[in-house]
C-alpha cells in the first residue's frame, strides 16, 4: 500500500520537489498588474518547460492589450554566462510588441521597470518566409534585410530574480520591456559580400562605453550561440513547434552579447560593433 500512497502524493505536487501547474489566469493578473506598476511580483514555483509556455503564453494576451501588435521574437538565453546564471543549458524566446523598441538616443528612468537591466544585444530583420527553414547561419543572411545595433533594456520583474530558473524566464516572456535600436545596416544582396558579413558577424567585438568613454562591458559575436545568427535558427525551430511562423518584417532580438547591468542614474551606455562594416554606436540614456 505504500507506493500506491507514494505515487498518488506525487500526482497531487503534494510531495516537495513536484513541479507547480500553469499559472491560473488570477495569477497571471497579478503579474501583468504588477508589471504595468513596475512593481516586483511575488516568484512562483518551479514549472516545467510547458507549463512555463503556457504561463507566458496567458501573460502575453495580457501584454498584447497593452502594447499593440507582435512586432518580433525576442531570443534569451542564448549566451553560456546566461545560462550558467539562469541554471539551465538551452535557450528560450519571448515576444517583442509595437511600442517595445525606442530609436537611437532613447532616454529614459533607470527604474522603468520592477526589476531593471541593459544590455547589449541586435535585431535582425525577416526579409521573407524562407527564414522558416534555415538551418544555418548562411541560410539565415539570406533571408534577412537588415542587421540592426540594439540594446535591450529587459525586466526581470520578480521579487527574487536570482530564484529565476530557465523555464521561470520563459513564464515572464523573457523580461521583455523595452529596447533601443539603432542605424539599420543594409544585408548585401551579392552572396561573397553576404559571407563577407557572416565573418564579422561572428569575430565583431562588442563593447559597452559610458559617458566618460569607459568600457564598462564587452562581449564577442561568436559569445551567441557560437555564431549570432544561430539564435535565428534556433527561435524559428521553437516558433514552429508552437504552430507560428517568422515573417517578412518581423524583428527578431538575438540575446546578450555583454553581461546583465543595472541602469544608474545619468548613466549614458553606448554600444559599439568593432568589426562589423557599416555599425554605428546606439546609445541609451538614464537620466
Amino acid at each position: 500500500m505504500q507506493k500506491p500512497l507514494i505515487a498518488l502524493l506525487v500526482g497531487m505536487g503534494l510531495i516537495t520537489g513536484a513541479q507547480a501547474a500553469c499559472l491560473t489566469q488570477a495569477q497571471v493578473q497579478t503579474m501583468a498588474d504588477d508589471y504595468f506598476a513596475k512593481k516586483p511580483t511575488p516568484n512562483f514555483a518551479a514549472q516545467s518547460d510547458k507549463d512555463a509556455a503556457c504561463t507566458r503564453a496567458r501573460f502575453n494576451k495580457l501584454l498584447a492589450a497593452h502594447y499593440g501588435k507582435v512586432v518580433g521574437y525576442k531570443a534569451g538565453l542564448t549566451n553560456p554566462a546566461t545560462q550558467k546564471r539562469f541554471n539551465t543549458n538551452q535557450p528560450t524566446w519571448g515576444v517583442l510588441y509595437d511600442g517595445m523598441i525606442q530609436p537611437n538616443g532613447y532616454t529614459t528612468a533607470p527604474n522603468f521597470g520592477a526589476r531593471p537591466l541593459f544590455e547589449a544585444d541586435m535585431l535582425v530583420r525577416v526579409k521573407d518566409a524562407g527564414i522558416n527553414n534555415a538551418r544555418t547561419p548562411e541560410d539565415v543572411i539570406a533571408h534577412i534585410d537588415q542587421v540592426i545595433p540594439f540594446i535591450e533594456l529587459p525586466d526581470l520583474i520578480v521579487q527574487a530574480p536570482p530564484k529565476l530558473n530557465g523555464a521561470a524566464i520563459n513564464a515572464i516572456n523573457v523580461g521583455a520591456r523595452l529596447g533601443v535600436a539603432g542605424t539599420p545596416i543594409p544585408v548585401p544582396a551579392d552572396r561573397m559580400d553576404r559571407f563577407v558579413m557572416l565573418a564579422q558577424l561572428a569575430n565583431m567585438d562588442i563593447k559597452v562605453m559610458d559617458q566618460a568613454g569607459k568600457q564598462i562591458g564587452q562581449g564577442k559575436g561568436s559569445d551567441i550561440l557560437e555564431h549570432p545568427l544561430n539564435a535565428v535558427v534556433w527561435i524559428a525551430q521553437a516558433l514552429h513547434k508552437e504552430h507560428i511562423r517568422l515573417k517578412p518584417g518581423d524583428v527578431v532580438s538575438l540575446g546578450s552579447f555583454s553581461a546583465l547591468m543595472p541602469p544608474k542614474p545619468g548613466l549614458s551606455a553606448t554600444v559599439n560593433y568593432e568589426g562589423l562594416a557599416g555599425a554605428q554606436p546606439v546609445t541609451v540614456n538614464f537620466k
